[in-house]
């Protein structure tokens, strides 16, 4: 035998009535038998007691609140019994809704509702829906009768929350059962006092009512139906990739339902947990589905924990002091004074010091709870004993859960790397002896965060997903979504990554969109966006945000970016970036950046500063941590100049080879703007820094090689009209270094802590002289490779490299991330 409830949801219109009918006619037609319990339509108890306070508050339109309720259950039953029948249903509604109407007005008259009235109003809700899919289901040809089952479960008269007497119970439910042979549709939620005043067991009771029928009647099975597919692994409202778990104990089921899962009633347990009766949660819309089994034992050992579960409000006292270390009866005080006056403690724990004591519970309790402890400790708090009672507000509890946690290595270890490389802050944790629970109090506002974290740590590891906020969508930035759109479905096939593109913003306009934005039409969605740009904004947007493995990209060589680095860094936010305005400007904020990194324990990549997608600061890292020494710094670190220099061999005059360079797209608009070094010299500056060197960009000795008359005039034509008058002095530059087997090349060089950047000549014995198109070269001559230098060479320019880089950078970040 098998008792099926059926929640709110599950009944609240009559299309979900036909649904429910469809269920249990399907149990009947295969010869199983079947008690029903059932909840109030959907929204019908909420809408009672509403009613009820109206009617207590003088208020004459409760009776327009009272008429729609009536309506709801009256157009129910003529959508769903036929015209004929209808008559003798409607009549006996009709007896209900007259009670309930005569009881409003005798609370309106009083203007008064006691918790003894509104239970008995509020159980109006169960009693009309019982009738209705009674009738319904006798219509269908399924003999069934509906019991108010006021009559057998008997409480104590604690109004609002009854206490049941199981024994009394049970025994009255057996009678009932010895001479009812009919299927029986079960009023919900409502008992009785021995007086027979009606009580009602909480909210969710109806699924305790359904466990007291089982357990009573030693069904083999109760099956708890509502809107979803059974017990998830978190809160689906706040993780969209929550799942049903297969199984679960009853252990791990009442830790759960402790901690906020609204699946399951605590109480329900208890019942069947003593009869060691299954308990399933299935969904009424997707009735083929398994569902989640609750037994004695669990069955699923695919995962480390069972769930992640949740309080959203919680206040957080501490009472510290002196006065408490080593003095017996301190917390016995405490939560003595604390149950007196009737305040439900959540979580505590204490410090070995015996300095401390937290805990936490409801915040509406949090007034009574400081005014009980202030006079508890009266006397110590006077003799500054026990410091001044402090209360932390604004916070949540979030739990991992599971049997399987008990004796596995590591557990904690996951969590509060997930949490702190996320930049979530634990303000207090509890854990029992058993291993069943870990619970963590954060901030509210990381509550969603900290739920989506978790959720992917414990039950998604193999799946790991990248909030990507990219700014600056031109040539660079293009590039970038390109090539993540061509390969994200070998990372996600692969490398188990999935790239989320929440944030866009170029110079004019920027977009969100939380759930991501497609690789394909990202350009549809920032060219029609209606918010114009700023920085600010969007940096405070992406922190409302607040999504778990959050990347910042700069793919912009702008000033406004690299202002709010700081900030992003700050809020545990990842930063990649080829812009080399942050770490070639004033040394005190480059050094704040890589402190801050570090303190924060996230990554603060910049591989593209220098050489593109080349491999140069990774490498130059790896030596310097490795115990090497840089004794020297060489390199051509202009793809420009290295184009420009390699391709002049006096088979045409200097200025048509920077003429054809800036035809070719190979320097900026205006070629002063690498001709003049400062590029190289950034790039220098950066290295200089990586190897450990306390270096302004003053202090970088540029010398330059094209005369200062051509940055004298205004347009590009006149300067390369004025460049035209000094062909002969390149010309001449190059024939003296042919003369000597050499090559010129604009190189910069760090030694000593000195750098310096200018146009050299070097001979066949030094590695930039084999240096061809537009490639970058750098050489590193350390205590290890001091004879023969460790040579980089390869495209040191260019959208596509330089996006490469960015996108190795944004892997390394996702490797990082937990």
């Amino acid at each position: 035998m098998k008792v099926l409830k059926f929640g709110g949801s599950s009944v609240g219109s009559p299309d979900n009535i036909r649904q429910v009918s469809n269920i249990i006619s399907d149990y009947l037609n295969d010869g199983e038998k079947i008690i029903v319990v059932t909840s109030a339509m959907y929204g019908i108890t909420n809408d009672l007691i509403e009613v009820g306070k109206a009617a207590a508050a003088d208020d004459e339109n409760y009776t327009e609140l009272s008429d729609r309720i009536v309506s709801h259950h009256l157009a129910a039953i003529k959508e769903l019994i036929d015209i004929k029948s209808q008559s003798s249903i409607i009549a006996q509604m009709k007896f209900l809704t007259n009670n309930l109407e005569d009881l409003l007005h005798g609370v309106f008259l009083l203007k008064e509702l006691s918790p003894r009235t509104l239970d008995l109003v509020m159980s109006f809700g169960e009693r009309l829906a019982a009738l209705i899919i009674s009738s319904y289901l006798n219509q269908l040809g399924f003999p069934c009768e509906w019991l108010d089952a006021r009559q057998l479960i008997k409480t104590n008269d604690q109004f609002g929350n009854a206490k049941v007497f199981e024994s009394l119970t049970f025994e009255n439910i057996r009678k009932y059962f010895e001479s009812h042979q009919k299927l029986q549709v079960v009023t919900g939620f409502a008992g009785s006092t021995s007086k027979g005043e009606t009580t009602t067991l909480g909210r969710g009771g109806s699924d305790y009512t359904a466990a007291l029928f089982g357990a009573a009647l030693g069904a083999d099975e109760i099956e708890i139906w509502t809107d979803v597919d059974g017990v998830l692994t978190t809160d689906p409202k706040k993780v969209q990739d929550a799942f049903p778990q297969i199984s679960l104990s009853y252990v791990e089921a009442m830790e759960l339902s402790h901690f906020g899962a609204k699946v399951i009633y605590p109480p329900t347990l208890q019942p069947a947990f003593t009869e060691k009766i299954p308990l399933r949660i299935k969904n009424t819309f997707n009735p083929s589905f398994q569902g989640t089994i609750i037994s004695e034992m669990t069955e699923n050992k695919d995962f480390l924990i069972k769930g992640i579960s949740s309080i959203e409000n919680i206040s957080l006292i501490n009472l510290t002091g002196s006065g408490m270390v080593g003095v017996p009866g301190v917390s016995s005080r405490l939560f003595g004074t604390l149950a007196r006056n009737e305040i439900n403690i959540i979580l505590i724990t204490q410090a070995s010091s015996e300095h401390s004591i937290c805990f936490a519970i409801g915040p509406d309790q949090t007034d009574q709870a400081k005014t009980a402890i202030e006079e508890e400790f009266s006397n110590e708090i006077m003799n500054h004993k026990i410091d001044e009672v402090n209360i932390e507000s604004g916070l949540s509890i979030v739990a991992i859960i599971g049997e399987n946690m008990k004796n596995t290595p590591g557990i904690s270890g996951k969590l509060f790397d997930a949490l702190g490389k996320n930049g979530i802050n634990v303000v207090a944790i509890a854990q029992g002896s058993s291993e069943l629970n870990l619970s963590v109090v954060i901030s509210h506002f990381d509550l969603p965060k900290s739920l989506n974290t978790l959720h992917e740590a414990f039950f998604l590891s193999n799946v790991k997903t990248l909030h990507l906020f990219l700014v600056g969508t031109g040539l660079i930035g293009s590039t970038l979504l390109s090539q993540i759109k061509q390969q994200e479905e070998y990372l996600f096939n692969e490398h188990n990554m999935k790239f989320k593109l929440v944030g866009l913003a170029n110079s004019r306009k920027m977009y969100f969109n939380r759930e991501g934005v497609s690789m394909e039409s990202w350009k549809d969605h920032i060219d029609q966006a209606t918010e114009k740009s700023n920085m600010q904004q969007f940096v405070d947007k992406m922190l409302h945000l607040n999504l778990s493995n959050s990347i910042f990209v700069d793919c912009t060589a702008s000033q406004s970016v690299v202002d709010v680095y700081e900030q992003v860094l700050d809020n545990n936010i990842s930063i990649t970036t080829p812009n080399k305005l942050a770490n070639s400007g004033p040394l005190d904020h480059y050094n704040k950046l890589y402190r801050l990194s570090r303190k924060k324990n996230i990554k603060y990549l910049y591989e593209t500063n220098v050489g593109a997608g080349l491999p140069v600061i990774t490498t130059l890292n790896d030596l310097k941590w490795s115990g090497d020494w840089i004794i020297k710094i060489e390199g051509v670190l202009s793809g420009t100049l290295s184009y420009i220099f390699n391709n002049f061999d006096g088979s045409v005059k200097f200025s048509q080879v920077v003429r054809e360079a800036k035809e070719k797209g190979f320097t900026e608009p205006d070629p002063r703007d690498d001709l003049n070094g400062m590029d190289v010299v950034r790039k220098i500056l950066i290295l200089s820094r990586e190897v450990g060197y306390e270096m302004q960009i003053e202090e970088v000795k540029n010398e330059p090689f094209i005369p200062a008359s051509c940055f004298a005039v205004d347009s590009v034509d006149d300067f390369f009209k004025e460049l035209e008058k000094y062909d002969d002095h390149f010309t001449d530059l190059l024939e003296k270094a042919q003369k000597k087997k050499q090559k010129l090349r604009f190189m910069a060089t760090m030694a000593e802590g000195k750098a310096i950047v200018g146009l050299r000549t070097v001979g066949q014995d030094h590695a930039l002289y084999n240096l061809s198109g537009s490639d970058n070269m750098l050489s590193f001559t350390t205590t290890r490779y001091k004879e023969r230098p460790l040579v980089i060479k390869g495209p040191g320019a260019g959208a596509e490299v330089t996006a490469a880089g960015v996108f190795a950078d944004i892997i390394s970040i996702a490797n990082y991330l937990p």
